[in-house]
């Protein structure tokens, strides 16, 4: 069942509660396996990433009980095996590279791929892992496959300045610089909601980390790490996601435990294009018939822009998300991708419902809104948001509209289907 068929036009609306986030669940996941005690997790999503990793870490000897429908989750590493049961890592997903911190620790080496996989954004590149690694006192050698050792089993405390902010490096510093002989300190550190999660999950189980949320981190490495019951946040994605799709459908919808502390910007993109989202405590509120009106800006010779980068930027993850909902606002808007070369790779299935929209060079797209859209049949990219995207767009056309290969959707949003019929969409899997 990978094709996703729209029957669309209806106005969505209705209260929900957003999932824990997958960004904040993978390497929170992982980090478990820096500790022989049992942890439990809370808010946990059934994503398919998560379902992976839960049996390569059974098949290793872990007992992980999973109540699904409850979100709890009760993880036990005490019987982890000291070798590899299959000789490698999972191979299909880019989320393998955050078990490295965690098996160094348990196994004091391993051999791993240089080719990871992920989505079709762009190259995603190890080479940054490795250095991280390799400051924390990690011996790499080889070519394909690749040799990480870890002498002695323990990392040493170092300073590192990241070339960028990069989510899943600073994620695997964190992990290996709190169990570290000695202080560490990453300068140009990733700062995004979901790193925030990871950290105050190493907190909870002992670790010495201050900075938090910032670009600059401090840890101080311990001897081990305990147990400890942690939930998982709610994933801003998915607020993000509710929100535009009561905005492009004409419907209104409330998103319960919304994070609203991290919505400054989102909210500031909404409402470049004519959407107002207010918050009544942690509820996050679209209302009926918004303007989707492009708001101009003061100096008169440049175009409406939203541009995304890494946190506290506009998370570039969302852009799709604006993309779609901006086909439907009146005026021409500019959207600039600082992060991902392949990230508009998407925009000519896009085309196929009637939007007007110009590539004008891999970073920046032009989008011509307020155009008559039409059902279609379109090709999702391997890309999470665009193909939420795609089936935004699907969802505010009357009639039906089928994306095919959405499945990458289940990636991230473990019951996207569910969730929008309860608000009144007309969706459903072949």
């Amino acid at each position: 069942m990978s094709d996703l068929i729209v029957q669309g036009g209806n106005p969505l609306s209705g209260t929900i509660t957003p999932s824990g986030n997958k960004n904040s669940v993978l390497p929170v996941f992982c980090a478990t396996l820096l500790t022989a005690e049992p942890v439990t997790l809370r808010n946990v999503p059934d994503i398919t990433d998560l379902n992976k990793l839960v049996n390569f870490f059974t098949t290793q000897g872990s007992s992980i009980a999973w109540d699904r429908a409850a979100g709890v989750m009760k993880i036990d590493h005490a019987n982890f095996s000291p070798a590899l049961a299959n000789h490698e890592l999972p191979q299909d997903m880019r989320s393998t590279v955050l078990l490295y911190p965690a098996l160094l620790h348990r196994l004091g080496k391993i051999t791993v791929r240089s080719n990871t996989k992920g989505c079709s954004l762009g190259v995603r590149e190890i080479d940054p892992h490795l250095d991280i690694l390799a400051a924390l006192g990690a011996d790499i050698s080889g070519t394909e496959p690749l040799t990480i050792a870890l002498p002695g089993q323990r990392f040493t405390g170092t300073r590192k300045w990241l070339d960028y902010m990069s989510v899943t490096v600073t994620e695997n510093f964190a992990m290996a610089a709190a169990l570290a002989d000695g202080p560490s300190t990453l300068i140009n550190a990733a700062s995004e909601p979901h790193v925030q999660d990871l950290c105050t999950a190493l907190v909870a189980m002992g670790a010495n980390i201050t900075g938090i949320g910032t670009s600059r981190l401090e840890i101080t490495g311990v001897d081990s790490l305990h147990g400890a019951d942690i939930t998982i946040g709610t994933d801003y994605h998915e607020v993000v996601t509710f929100l535009a799709l009561g905005a492009i459908t004409g419907g209104e919808v409330r998103i319960e435990n919304s994070v609203p502390q991290h919505f400054d910007l989102i909210a500031r993109a909404f409402a470049r294009l004519g959407v107002i989202v207010t918050h009544d405590g942690d509820t996050a509120i679209v209302e009926r018939n918004q303007s989707l009106q492009i708001e101009q800006p003061h100096t008169v010779n440049l175009l409406p822009k939203i541009e995304a980068a890494p946190w506290p930027y506009f998370s570039v993850d969302l852009l799709p998300l604006m993309i779609a909902l901006s086909t439907h606002a009146t005026g021409t808007i500019h959207f600039w991708n600082k992060v991902y070369e392949n990230g508009f790779s998407w925009i000519p299935e896009l085309a196929k419902f009637g939007a007007h929209a110009v590539v004008s060079d891999p970073h920046r797209l032009i989008v011509f809104g307020g155009r008559p859209l039409r059902p279609a049949v379109v090709d999702s990219p391997y890309v999470i948001r665009a193909a939420v995207a795609l089936a935004m767009v699907a969802a505010s056309i009357p009639g039906e509209s089928v994306v095919r290969h959405a499945e990458i959707i289940k990636r991230a949003h473990p019951r996207f289907v569910e969730n929008l019929n309860s608000l009144g969409a007309r969706l459903e899997w072949q």
